[in-house]
């Protein structure tokens, strides 16, 4: 895969995350969807009957990429790739928009508040193709006192990663992909030298410009980064925490034949290697020797359906879908289907619906689920 792809799919949209050789697919509605339930065999917390839901569109926004919601605030936050944060409403809370570089891969990405609600932090890249995570004191009304929490020098202009959120452990986990073009040339997924094709785990207040985490799994290893919490990742493009659990879920974009969904325990002590570029998916790909290679939980096709990019989504832990809890959502931006996948066996997922240049999810403070589409649409997934 490589920047070839992304410009023949999506041509002037392009979402940050996109492969090479996918075909698009063809537009579908912006009208709210309603579709057939998975109808798993019900074990524990997993779905117990079918049911259907819809996308109930909410707002509209400019390329829309990434959602955060901020402790003792009802509003939502979504970051658009051309630069601005901007609630659902409308308002703009931060502009980079003359800073990011407007690469198909490149722009704002990712966005997330600190537990507290007193510290916004964006990722983004900038003119130079450079990442930056940054950090801004906000008070519900204005963004001040910023500063680089982390920079990163960037190879090529594809495979950001992009994904910020704070674990329930309290620290901010980062998400860089193997720094582009197609293959990892520089072999950074399985380099512990770099912070490229990693999640990264800090703690953003505890000094200047950041503490690594005592427990961190490399925070005492000669010749491997302090801040690594996992590694072998090609572009993990989002992720989330299962807010019950704690579980992390991470959907890792691929080269030419497999999509792929990591799964991490919340007992995890980190360290994980999931296997790229040693492997896509579960299959060889470069003949490298990967340490310790953990197993994707999803995979499937990059040759069915138009299939192009996984986007993760959330384990559902909401109450108003009473037969969608325990399942993880995920789903494909070129294909724009959206699964639902017990979390016991998260291979077994069913398409519940469809999303047109399906881009991220989000989840509110009830535990309700959003959809993001590139084209500018957020969806409130609701029951039908």
């Amino acid at each position: 895969m490589g920047l070839v792809r992304l410009v023949a799919v999506l041509s002037a949209f392009v979402l940050v995350t996109l492969t090479a050789c996918a075909q698009e697919r063809a537009p579908a509605p912006l009208d709210p969807v309603e579709s057939a339930a998975p109808t798993p065999e019900p074990t524990g917390t997993e779905p117990t009957k079918p049911g259907k839901v819809r996308f109930k569109q909410i707002a509209k926004l400019e390329q829309p990429v990434a959602f955060a919601v901020r402790k003792g605030d009802d509003r939502l936050y979504v970051a658009e790739q051309t630069g601005r944060l901007r609630t659902s409403d409308g308002d703009v809370v931060i502009d980079l928009s003359r800073e990011v570089s407007g690469g198909n891969e490149q722009g704002l990405l990712g966005v997330a508040f600190h537990p507290s609600g007193r510290w916004v932090y964006l990722d983004w890249t900038d003119a130079r193709g450079d990442t930056h995570v940054t950090e801004w004191a906000f008070d519900g009304a204005r963004a001040t006192a910023r500063r680089d929490v982390l920079t990163q020098d960037q190879p090529y202009p594809n495979h950001n990663g992009g994904q910020l959120a704070f674990g329930p452990d309290g620290h901010l986990y980062i998400a860089l992909g193997d720094g582009g073009s197609a293959g990892d040339p520089q072999g950074n997924g399985q380099d512990l030298t770099t912070l490229l094709g990693k999640i990264l785990r800090i703690d953003p207040r505890g000094g200047r410009p950041y503490k690594i985490p005592e427990d961190n799994p490399f925070a005492d290893r000669k010749g491997a980064k302090p801040e690594i919490w996992a590694y072998g990742l090609r572009n993990p493009w989002r992720f989330g925490f299962d807010r019950d659990t704690g579980d992390l879920w991470i959907g890792d974009v691929g080269q030419n034949a497999w999509e792929e969904v990591d799964h991490q325990p919340a007992g995890s002590r980190g360290g994980e290697n999931y296997g790229w570029n040693a492997r896509e998916g579960k299959s060889r790909f470069r003949g490298a020797k990967g340490r310790d290679m953990v197993d994707p939980v999803i995979t499937y096709s990059l040759e069915e359906g138009g299939n192009c990019s996984v986007i993760a989504g959330y384990v559902y832990r909401g109450d108003k879908i009473p037969w969608l809890r325990g399942s993880f959502l995920y789903g494909d931006f070129c294909a724009g289907w959206v699964k639902a996948a017990p979390i016991g066996a998260p291979q077994d997922g069913a398409e519940v619906g469809k999303v047109e240049q399906l881009s991220s999810f989000g989840q509110g403070h009830d535990g309700e689920l959003y959809a993001l589409s590139l084209r500018g649409p957020i969806y409130r997934i609701e029951p039908a």
